[in-house]
């Protein structure tokens, strides 16, 4: 008996510890898919604008909603699927995209966009916390790399959305979304098969009678867990309120302050997203390595020289300056989330959701206070003012320094 219960948790250690490579490329490619069809939200800001004649501070009210659909919902949706796994909500979550996506390709006027945009935030809501779950699941031991792996599809994705604008629906108009529904049908497809994994996962872990938690080697009491999850959620805050400018900006920045064609700052927004997503991968093998407390501090706070110079560049060093800033800045988000789930253990969901949708929702209310501010004071003011927020990052000097988490399994 003593024999057969070593050899068990044996084979406990060795699921916990072995990387899914195929199951994180997977959940990856449908991060890309999904955060591809919800960045074209933005990308076609300029083409509504002229077709609706929208003011800014209704651009910013469009984001709003889109963020807050997208971030109210994932807290819920994490702490629900903690205590009642849903193997296939991830199917369901990329119906609500899909219909949203159609729905906006064919809106007549500002409150069916409203509408419409809404439909795919709460698709991205049950998304996040469920991709994110998986790809823990998948990771073993590194779960700084499967949350770069993981996060790298988001970023290349939302790099997408400006360059599809330019190429197809700049040319289309808004009609020209519904063409992106196939992306939508192929996520459904990837994602029915990892919700026969998760599920086969699922039922033989409970077959074998095994449950896994999470040892933390860090000793931190409730008060400083607490004081951790603060200061990482104002980090949060500075990086998507910044992040909130640049994403539904900046186009309007380059036109306006250069005068180029629409097309033309779709481009230059591509640079800075497919630049954001180069650096994700970079943010959790690093941390897995050194330490998450080094990465998040030189992430952020690493990145405001870049950002302040930024409003005074001329067209090319604006392009050459947000090469850096969307390498360094991007490799933030990664490192905070595995830290935040290594100070609550066993809580993946609720976590993930948290920290997914307190990002967006600070993207979604920057966005809109950057709009009227945009009204008001005009657009080079809103970039001015925007390029001081990664200083926050210096609160990082007071997180904990951990080190690191191990899996304890019990039969």
């Amino acid at each position: 008996m003593a024999e057969s219960n070593t050899l068990t948790k044996d084979l406990v250690n060795n699921m916990a510890n072995q990387t899914v490579y195929p199951v994180l490329f997977a959940i990856s490619i449908c991060h890309l898919l999904n955060d591809t069809i919800q960045s074209l939200v933005p990308a076609i800001y300029p083409i509504l604008k002229n077709s609706f004649r929208l003011n800014f501070t209704q651009i910013g009210f469009i984001t709003l909603g889109f963020q807050l659909s997208a971030s109210l919902l994932q807290p819920f949706v994490g702490m629900y699927s903690d205590k009642n796994p849903k193997p296939f909500a991830l199917v369901a979550g990329m119906c609500f995209t899909l219909i949203g996506l159609v729905s906006l390709g064919f809106a007549p006027g500002f409150g069916y966009i409203l509408l419409a945009v809404c439909l795919m935030g709460i698709g991205s809501s049950i998304f996040h916390p469920e991709a994110s779950r998986i790809a823990h699941m998948a990771a073993g031991e590194q779960r700084g790399l499967a949350q770069s792996v993981f996060q790298l599809g988001g970023n290349a994705g939302s790099s997408l959305g400006p360059l599809m604008a330019s190429f197809i629906i700049v040319p289309l108009g808004q009609h020209g979304l519904f063409y992106f529904s196939l992306a939508a049908f192929i996520a459904i497809f990837i994602q029915y098969y990892l919700g026969v994994w998760y599920k086969a996962h699922r039922l033989m872990t409970e077959k074998k009678h095994l449950t896994s938690t999470l040892k933390s080697e860090t000793n931190l009491t409730r008060g400083k867990v607490t004081v951790a999850i603060s200061i990482l959620l104002v980090l949060v805050f500075s990086k998507y309120f910044y992040l909130a400018s640049l994403s539904s900006y900046y186009t309007f920045y380059l036109i306006q302050k250069f005068h180029i064609s629409i097309a033309q700052s779709q481009l230059f927004l591509f640079l800075f997203l497919i630049s954001a997503a180069a650096g994700t991968i970079l943010g959790g093998p690093i941390g897995d390595r050194y330490g998450r407390k080094y990465v998040i501090w030189v992430s952020i706070l690493g990145v405001a020289p870049f950002t302040m110079l930024l409003p005074h560049a001329n067209l090319f060093w604006c392009a050459m300056l947000t090469i850096p800033i969307g390498l360094i800045i991007s490799s933030a988000f990664s490192a905070i989330l595995v830290y935040a789930q290594e100070l609550i253990p066993g809580k993946v969901g609720m976590v993930s959701g948290l920290f997914f949708g307190f990002a967006f929702g600070m993207g979604g209310i920057g966005s809109a206070l950057m709009g009227i501010l945009a009204d008001h004071k005009g657009i080079e003011y809103v970039f001015m003012l925007s390029s001081f927020l990664p200083l926050i990052g210096i609160t990082a000097w007071f997180l904990p320094k951990q080190r690191g988490m191990q899996f304890q399994q019990t039969v």
